[in-house]
Protein backbone atom coordinates (compact mmCIF):
# COMPACT_ATOMS: atom_id res chain seq x y z
CA UNK A 1 0.00 0.00 0.00
CA UNK A 2 1.28 3.44 -0.88
CA UNK A 3 1.56 5.54 2.24
CA UNK A 4 1.91 9.31 2.22
CA UNK A 5 -0.27 10.02 5.24
CA UNK A 6 1.17 9.51 8.70
CA UNK A 7 -1.72 7.17 9.51
CA UNK A 8 -1.69 3.74 7.90
CA UNK A 9 -5.45 4.03 7.47
CA UNK A 10 -5.28 4.99 3.81
CA UNK A 11 -8.17 4.10 1.51
CA UNK A 12 -6.54 0.95 0.09
CA UNK A 13 -5.74 -0.42 3.53
CA UNK A 14 -9.19 0.41 4.90
CA UNK A 15 -10.76 -1.55 2.04
CA UNK A 16 -8.40 -4.46 2.68
CA UNK A 17 -9.24 -4.46 6.40
CA UNK A 18 -12.97 -4.56 5.64
CA UNK A 19 -12.36 -7.75 3.67
CA UNK A 20 -10.55 -9.36 6.61
CA UNK A 21 -13.59 -8.96 8.85
CA UNK A 22 -11.39 -8.30 11.88
CA UNK A 23 -12.20 -5.85 14.64
CA UNK A 24 -9.05 -6.02 16.75
CA UNK A 25 -5.58 -4.83 15.75
CA UNK A 26 -2.14 -4.94 17.35
CA UNK A 27 0.14 -1.99 16.58
CA UNK A 28 3.87 -1.50 16.99
CA UNK A 29 6.46 0.58 15.17
CA UNK A 30 8.57 3.67 15.17
CA UNK A 31 7.46 7.22 15.84
CA UNK A 32 4.80 6.38 18.41
CA UNK A 33 3.76 10.02 18.57
CA UNK A 34 3.19 10.32 14.81
CA UNK A 35 2.44 7.26 12.68
CA UNK A 36 1.48 4.77 15.40
CA UNK A 37 -0.68 7.31 17.23
CA UNK A 38 -2.50 8.55 14.14
CA UNK A 39 -3.13 4.98 12.96
CA UNK A 40 -4.42 3.99 16.41
CA UNK A 41 -6.73 7.00 16.63
CA UNK A 42 -8.09 6.32 13.13
CA UNK A 43 -8.74 2.64 13.92
CA UNK A 44 -10.44 3.58 17.19
CA UNK A 45 -12.60 6.12 15.35
CA UNK A 46 -13.64 3.32 12.98
CA UNK A 47 -14.83 1.31 15.98
CA UNK A 48 -11.96 -1.19 16.19
CA UNK A 49 -10.18 -2.51 19.27
CA UNK A 50 -6.56 -1.37 19.23
CA UNK A 51 -3.74 -2.92 21.23
CA UNK A 52 -0.45 -1.03 21.42
CA UNK A 53 2.72 -2.99 22.14
CA UNK A 54 4.29 -0.50 24.57
CA UNK A 55 7.74 -2.05 24.35
CA UNK A 56 7.38 -2.22 20.57
CA UNK A 57 6.99 1.50 19.88
CA UNK A 58 9.59 4.23 19.95
CA UNK A 59 10.10 7.91 19.34
CA UNK A 60 13.24 9.98 19.03
CA UNK A 61 12.37 11.65 22.33
CA UNK A 62 11.17 9.50 25.24
CA UNK A 63 8.76 12.27 26.27
CA UNK A 64 7.01 12.07 22.88
CA UNK A 65 6.64 8.30 23.31
CA UNK A 66 5.21 8.60 26.81
CA UNK A 67 2.69 11.28 25.84
CA UNK A 68 1.64 9.27 22.78
CA UNK A 69 1.06 6.15 24.91
CA UNK A 70 -1.02 8.21 27.33
CA UNK A 71 -3.06 9.77 24.54
CA UNK A 72 -3.74 6.44 22.83
CA UNK A 73 -4.73 4.86 26.14
CA UNK A 74 -7.05 7.76 27.01
CA UNK A 75 -8.63 7.41 23.56
CA UNK A 76 -9.44 3.76 24.26
CA UNK A 77 -6.44 1.78 23.04
CA UNK A 78 -5.19 -1.08 25.20
CA UNK A 79 -1.53 -0.84 26.23
CA UNK A 80 0.30 -4.13 26.59
CA UNK A 81 3.74 -5.64 26.14
CA UNK A 82 5.09 -7.97 23.48
CA UNK A 83 5.35 -10.80 25.98
CA UNK A 84 1.84 -10.26 27.29
CA UNK A 85 0.37 -10.09 23.77
CA UNK A 86 2.15 -13.28 22.71
CA UNK A 87 0.77 -15.22 25.66
CA UNK A 88 -2.69 -13.71 25.22
CA UNK A 89 -2.73 -14.86 21.60
CA UNK A 90 -1.67 -18.39 22.58
CA UNK A 91 -4.27 -18.47 25.40
CA UNK A 92 -2.83 -21.54 27.15
CA UNK A 93 0.17 -23.80 27.63
CA UNK A 94 -1.60 -26.25 25.32
CA UNK A 95 -0.80 -24.06 22.32
CA UNK A 96 1.57 -25.91 19.95
CA UNK A 97 4.10 -23.03 20.06
CA UNK A 98 3.99 -22.43 23.81
CA UNK A 99 7.37 -23.99 24.64
CA UNK A 100 9.14 -22.26 21.76
CA UNK A 101 7.66 -18.86 22.67
CA UNK A 102 8.48 -19.37 26.34
CA UNK A 103 12.08 -20.16 25.47
CA UNK A 104 12.34 -17.07 23.25
CA UNK A 105 10.87 -14.94 26.03
CA UNK A 106 13.45 -16.15 28.56
CA UNK A 107 16.30 -15.53 26.11
CA UNK A 108 14.97 -12.11 25.14
CA UNK A 109 14.71 -10.95 28.74
CA UNK A 110 18.44 -11.60 29.15
CA UNK A 111 19.17 -8.91 26.55
CA UNK A 112 19.66 -5.44 27.99
CA UNK A 113 17.20 -2.83 26.78
CA UNK A 114 15.50 0.28 28.11
CA UNK A 115 12.56 -1.72 29.46
CA UNK A 116 14.12 -4.55 31.45
CA UNK A 117 17.50 -3.18 32.57
CA UNK A 118 19.06 -6.63 32.16
CA UNK A 119 22.73 -6.89 33.06
CA UNK A 120 25.19 -8.00 30.40
CA UNK A 121 26.75 -11.33 31.26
Amino acid sequence: FEKKLFSMCVEDLNEHLKGLKRSSFVLFGIEAHVCVQQTALDLLEQGHDVHIIADGVSSQQSYDREIALQRMSQAGAWLTTAQSAAFMLMQSADHPNFKAVSKLTVEHMKLPNEFNHAEKE
